[in-house]
């Protein structure tokens, strides 16, 4: 299970990464070379970007490619920086956790008679209790007929991928969280691109 998880990010973007190449080119190679293509093509490779990008969220975490400032809390102590680093990861977590579902929030805030709700989970609820499809993507023929389904696509599917990825922030994080707490993590951001650019390339004035 724990191989499962780790590698989890992984595998689902390398296959969106390889299913996003193969569509746009046969769209390619069916526009321009036979006059023809699918016309769901540009629907459904934009919900594929949209679930790599939710799926990149968590991966970033793990892998620390997140980039951050954090040049004025490195200039504290280290207990204070920790400090400072186990917030940072404690509020990726609570920001996971209230676009998952804010409804926790109010009926803890006591709001929960004046309608405070939202998040991932209604909005993707909402939309299951809804019959609306997505614009170009619809089921294959057989698929219509086996299942006896609507022509489109519903459109709390591609969805489910919201809720989903901000679940996997919020594993990420609390992961983070806990390395930084037993000290085999500095923080959770570990990615400084600037620096190291600064360093790759200070002596380019001399030259």
């Amino acid at each position: 299970m724990k191989n499962f998880v780790n590698s989890l990010e992984e595998n689902i973007i390398a296959l969106i990464l390889a299913t996003m190449t193969l569509v746009t080119f046969s769209q390619v190679v069916a526009r321009y070379g036979f006059n023809s293509g699918w016309g769901a093509a540009l629907e459904f490779t934009r919900v594929l970007f949209a679930w790599l990008i939710l799926f990149g969220m968590s991966y970033g975490i793990k892998i620390g490619a997140h980039l951050g400032v954090d040049a004025f809390i490195r200039l504290f102590p280290k207990p204070i920086f920790r400090v400072f680093a186990l917030l940072g990861a404690a509020a990726t977590v609570l920001y996971a956790a209230l676009l998952i579902d804010a409804t926790w929030l109010g009926v803890l805030l006591g709001l929960e008679n004046r309608g405070a709700s939202g998040g991932a989970l209604p909005y993707v609820a909402r939309f299951y209790q809804l019959p609306i499809g997505m614009e170009d993507l619809k089921w294959p023929l057989w698929v219509q007929e086996t299942f006896d389904v609507r022509e489109r696509v519903p459109r709390w599917m591609p969805y489910t991928i919201l809720p989903f990825g901000l679940a996997l922030l919020g594993f990420r994080a609390l992961q983070m969280f806990w390395l930084i707490l037993i000290g085999k993590r500095e923080a959770m951001i570990a990615a400084h691109e600037a620096e190291e650019l600064v360093e790759e390339n200070k002596d380019v004035l001399k030259d």
